[in-house]
């Protein structure tokens, strides 16, 4: 993507735009699309319609597929959201659409629409402004045309043709601490002498009360916690073609069987985090729901983070989960605002490497880091992700991405041991490695950016 000086900057992000609860397996392709697909049919005019289409472009096109952006498409048409649609109930939807061809509208109205037919993949073309780009098009009895079209900008995002990029915040914050680098960020802590968490959620209350963020935070943890629950209790194998199993279930119940026989093993805390980005990445690839976190691709390295802080930190509460979350908030604020956590804009860097950073700032911040410590912490977790790409097999969200997860998360947890055993000073700041990966995502080839056309994906042989 070559740099436009012009460009907007995108506008601070808040805990509950960078921590969304939806369904897998893709933020980008599945969350964004569904969210866009929504909008669109919510916003049509009372008027009889003869038809309704979207054509898919770029990596939307390229892996949309193996992303079920087809699907969550018809059930955004359908006025479904991510965070409320009963995964129970949409194989019945969907069969029902299919089997009408026909989309309904409210008040009695519907539209012809054939998914199979109406759904356009335009392989080898990509819209200017992101490579996640969708179009949806729907023609008015007297031959009118309505078109709007949308950009899927990671982490659930989108952004209309014309608009600035919208989070939950307006694009000028009235927050009382803005800030747009680290630099920033360490300047205005040290000047309230607060913590980056504490002044992350001074911001917070200028957009929704006290109460209501501790709320938010507590539906968050529990939309985690379930999430790995339901990973390790599902077995078999995972949708798509790849025949990959779920490895979740028959790991916790090894671990199990050792925590009983006493046995012995320096590494046992590894395993167990292991095991939670797995349950969580699996559940993912299943189409189930996950928290962004800052995406789907990379929805297990908060979680099995924070279910390490719960489960093997001593004194770890309630308060520390709270911790944790806001100063990984402030983290993936400055990666969304200064480079990009779309792996089809820089990677899996942007995706796995955001996440990575904004879990060891969490756990820094939760275990007393100072605010210089939890800096560096997130530095050490991204400058490690750098260059990273996005290759997954068959356009699955599962090889290399469940495991990537689990190694981001123990990189993660290493970054802010690093970071502790330290005083916060250190060479290279989080600015630095922000812009890095910036423009390494700049300089890299598409083929390299959820395209599924380079590495892994045509290296390695589906079976």
């Amino acid at each position: 993507m070559a740099e436009d000086a012009a460009a907007p900057t995108p506008p601070w992000a808040g805990l509950f735009d960078l921590f969304r609860i939806g369904i897998g397996p893709s933020s980008s392709h599945t969350v964004g699309p569904m969210i866009a697909a929504a909008r669109f049919v919510s916003e049509l005019p009372d008027l009889p319609l003869l038809s309704l289409a979207v054509d898919l472009y770029g990596s939307l096109a390229s892996t949309g597929k193996g992303h079920a952006t087809d699907r969550a498409i018809l059930l955004g048409l359908l006025r479904e959201r991510p965070e409320t649609v009963d995964l129970d109930a949409v194989p019945a939807l969907l069969a029902d659409l299919r089997a009408t061809r026909s989309l309904p509208l409210g008040r009695g109205r519907t539209v012809p629409f054939d998914p199979e037919a109406d759904i356009l993949f335009h392989k080898g073309t990509s819209l200017p402004r992101h490579p996640n780009g969708l179009t949806f098009r729907a023609r008015a009895e007297g031959g009118a045309e309505i078109r709007r079209t949308f950009y899927s900008v990671g982490g659930g995002f989108i952004v209309e043709d014309g608009e600035a990029e919208q989070g939950s915040a307006p694009a000028t914050p009235s927050v009382p601490y803005p800030f747009g680098t680290s630099a920033e960020l360490l300047a205005l802590a040290e000047a309230a002498g607060c913590s980056i968490a504490e002044l992350q959620r001074e911001n917070e209350r200028s957009l929704r009360s006290d109460a209501a963020i501790t709320e938010g935070i507590r539906r968050i943890w529990s939309a985690m916690r379930d999430c790995v629950d339901r990973g390790l209790g599902q077995d078999g194998e995972l949708p798509g073609g790849l025949r990959v199993r779920r490895r979740a279930p028959g790991l916790h119940d090894r671990l199990l069987r050792r925590e009983s026989a006493n046995t012995a093993d320096p590494l046992h805390g590894m395993d167990w985090v292991n095991l939670y980005a797995l349950a969580v990445n699996e559940e993912n690839a299943a189409g189930g729901r996950v928290v962004t976190a800052p995406t789907n691709g990379a929805a297990g390295i908060v979680p099995a983070v924070l279910h390490y802080y719960t489960r093997f930190v001593t004194g770890a509460d309630e308060a520390g989960v709270e911790t944790f979350l806001l100063a990984a908030a402030a983290i993936g604020s400055l990666i969304k605002r200064n480079a990009s956590i779309s792996g089809a804009e820089v990677g899996c860097q942007g995706e796995v490497g955001s996440a990575s950073a904004m879990a060891a700032a969490g756990l820094a911040a939760a275990l007393g880091g100072s605010n210089r410590q939890v800096e560096n912490a997130a530095e050490i977790g991204l400058e490690h992700n750098l260059g990273l790409t996005c290759d997954p097999i068959g356009g699955l969200v599962q090889i290399p991405c469940i495991e990537r997860n689990a190694i981001g998360a123990v990189k993660a947890i290493n970054a802010a041991r690093l970071a502790l055993h330290g005083d916060g000073t250190h060479h290279v700041s989080l600015d630095q490695v922000i812009r890095t990966m910036r423009d390494t995502g700049r300089d890299m080839l598409s083929k390299y950016k959820e395209t599924s056309e380079g590495g892994l994906a045509v290296n390695a042989v589906e079976c």
